[in-house]
């Protein structure tokens, strides 16, 4: 899949994400819960994501990204496609660097991350049901207007930021040999690969998407970009079609790929309210869902896993509590 014109990204890409993340981001926390390895039957450490300033681990990919365009570049504006999280990601590094951000998200988005998006001072141009419909969209509009686009997955400076989430956790805790990651397109299970199999190539790394939108999971099984129905509710779970650059980083790394019923979701959204007291999003929902699904084979271990964000909804929040 690699073409000799595009360098994927590696672990010195890492290094020095983390040095210009550094001057505006604070390390998250590595917490760690007794009523979690009870439920599990091993000790596990999360790390919470869910305290960036957007509230998601989105947020150190936009401002690697941002910090490292030229003048020139910024000028253009930037412009991407979103279904939450990410999109909040680059308006917040927009903001933050003097850049124009325009966000396309698909219709009936999750408001609450449009409605911060928009306050963050980006512009939201809502089109198509999916994701996919979003992108295609973002996609066309750069063409059109010059604006700088930013593809969610196939950008290695989005790829190399995220990765510091992985490279901070076993910093902090360097007995962790075992790490749980979402999958949206990846970018975030990809970087973690590149930053754990770096520090130890024993370190084992699962990705968890949603049964109801499993594209990437289905890619990686075939070694082949592959289409599926995007289902899901978890919107940032929710992908048709698997992207080249994190797909192929993905199948020479990632360890294992779990899927998780929409049900399990939900109930991972309230366990971790009930083991960790915190409100976590689908994304992260689906994590701890596939870590207790996991728990026999994972008995004894020591696993981080990465609560990648907060940004639930009301609703989605009534529906988790209702199982």
């Amino acid at each position: 899949m690699q073409t000799t014109a595009t360098r994927y990204p590696e672990f010195r890409d890492v290094l020095s994400a983390r040095q210009r993340i550094e001057p505006y981001l604070k390390p998250t926390p590595l917490n760690h819960y007794l009523s979690l390895d009870a439920l599990i039957g091993a000790k596990v450490w999360v790390k919470h994501e869910d305290c960036q300033p957007v509230r998601a681990f989105k947020v150190r990919g936009g401002i690697n990204l941002l910090s490292s365009l030229s003048p020139e570049d910024r000028a253009r504006g930037v412009i991407t496609a979103s279904t939450g999280n990410h999109g909040q990601s680059i308006a917040y590094a927009a903001r933050l660097f003097g850049a124009d951000a325009y966000i396309c998200v698909p219709q009936g988005a999750n408001p609450d991350k449009v409605a911060a998006i928009r306050a963050m001072g980006a512009q939201i141009i809502e089109q198509g049901t999916h994701f996919d419909d979003a992108a295609r969209n973002a996609q066309g509009l750069a063409q059109e207007h010059g604006y700088r686009f930013v593809h969610s997955a196939n950008e290695p400076l989005l790829i190399s930021g995220v990765a510091t989430q992985t490279l901070e956790m076993l910093e902090q805790q360097p007995s962790i040999d075992t790490v749980i990651v979402p999958v949206g397109l990846g970018s975030g299970a990809a970087g973690a690969c590149i930053a754990a199999k770096a520090i130890s190539a024993g370190i084992r790394v699962i990705g968890v998407q949603a049964a109801e939108s499993p594209a990437v999971h289905d890619s990686w099984r075939s070694g082949a970009i592959e289409s599926r129905p995007n289902k899901t509710f978890a919107e940032g779970l929710a992908t048709g079609q698997a992207a080249g650059m994190t797909l192929e980083l993905l199948t020479m790394h990632l360890d294992d790929f779990q899927l998780v019923s929409e049900q399990e979701i939900l109930r991972g959204m309230v366990m971790w309210i009930e083991h960790c007291h915190t409100l976590a999003e689908s994304a992260a929902g689906a994590v701890l869902a596939a870590t207790y699904a996991l728990r026999t084979e994972l008995a004894g271990r020591t696993i981080g896993v990465i609560c990648s964000g907060s940004n639930t909804t009301v609703s989605q929040l009534r529906k988790a509590l209702e199982v």
